[in-house]
């Protein structure tokens, strides 16, 4: 496919929107993939990315393999959402210390709009669909009050994340901010990322190291997830959409528990910094919340978080029309 300079700019646009969506827990990159018309043409660049490209590359020269792969596309898509990533980070890791009230309540908004997004898109509620649902939702609730599988910040774990994680790239309706969450690694990334930002402005290159070897461990995760997952969630969309459509409905409600405004610390960890951060919580009702619960505000940004999607989705029905 030929394109022009504008074209790939365009491009790297798309992809700092899907950036800001996957730093935002409850947006999914692959929602605004869908949106911007680049879905279909990423997941058929991601399947068709392999060792063969080497073999191309010896035969006929490195522009024609890459010409034939559609690297281009990639390079420029992935430019804009790794700029979008390391933008947002230091923004949202400030709103988590200093007003975590209204950031999970815009999160919880996103989650619940996302639901009914994708739950609209399931045409036939069978006793399988809503089995599927039930399940689902119940799993991912559990997984939400379950104290962590390990340090958020042991590279086992993080590899661990990246693996599950890179699903956001290839599967509309959950976020790879929000499987962090669930995972309890969401704000190490964010620390991750701001470790980076920080050592590049202030040339501290033993940080440039340090954040660099995480996001190494984390990519090699997310490679090996996306190459062993695309094709076996391509299949399932193709062959079983209900059932998919389904288990990613239940999950997305089961998981509005670890959104929840209003939590209680049961226990504390201290991070990479040293700064004392919660480690497990517990969701409350709004009158037993210790300070001031700001009630109207959360309303508020949860009906702003909401109409966030809701506009994305008229977008979407507006632009196949």
């Amino acid at each position: 496919m030929q394109r022009s300079l504008k074209d790939y700019l365009i491009i790297t646009l798309k992809g700092l929107a899907m950036g800001a969506a996957d730093v935002v827990p409850g947006v999914s990159g692959g929602t605004i993939a869908f949106i911007s018309g680049i879905y279909e043409e990423l997941i058929e660049t991601i399947h068709r990315l392999d060792i063969k490209f080497f073999k191309t590359w010896r035969k006929d020269g490195l522009f024609s393999a890459w010409e034939s792969y559609n690297l281009s596309f990639l390079v420029a898509l992935f430019l804009g959402i790794v700029i979008s990533i390391l933008s947002l980070a230091k923004l949202i890791k400030w709103l988590l210390h200093h007003q975590p009230l209204l950031l999970w309540a815009f999160f919880f908004g996103l989650v619940i709009a996302s639901i009914l997004y994708i739950g609209k898109q399931i045409n036939s509620w069978s006793p399988k669909t809503i089995i599927s649902v039930i399940v689902a939702a119940v799993l991912s609730y559990f997984l939400t009050v379950a104290e962590p599988l390990s340090s958020p910040e042991n590279n086992w774990y993080l590899l661990f994340c990246g693996f599950i994680a890179i699903i956001a790239m290839i599967l509309p309706g959950v976020s790879g901010a929000f499987i962090l969450l669930i995972l309890g690694a969401y704000q190490t990334f964010i620390d991750i990322l701001n470790q980076l930002r920080n050592g590049i402005i202030n040339l501290d290159f033993d940080a440039v190291y340090q954040s660099l070897s995480k996001i190494i461990i984390i990519g090699i995760g997310a490679l090996i997830g996306l190459k062993l997952f695309s094709k076996i969630l391509n299949w399932m969309f193709k062959n079983h959409k209900n059932i998919t459509l389904a288990i990613l409905t239940g999950f997305m409600i089961g998981s509005l528990n670890k959104l929840w405004p209003w939590k209680k610390v049961l226990s504390w960890r201290v991070n990479s910094e040293g700064i004392k951060v919660p480690f497990i919580e517990k969701s409350i009702l709004p009158t037993t919340y210790e300070g001031d619960p700001k009630i109207f505000l959360v309303i508020l940004l949860v009906s702003l978080g909401f109409l966030l999607i809701f506009t994305l989705e008229r977008l979407a029905v507006k632009k196949e029309q």
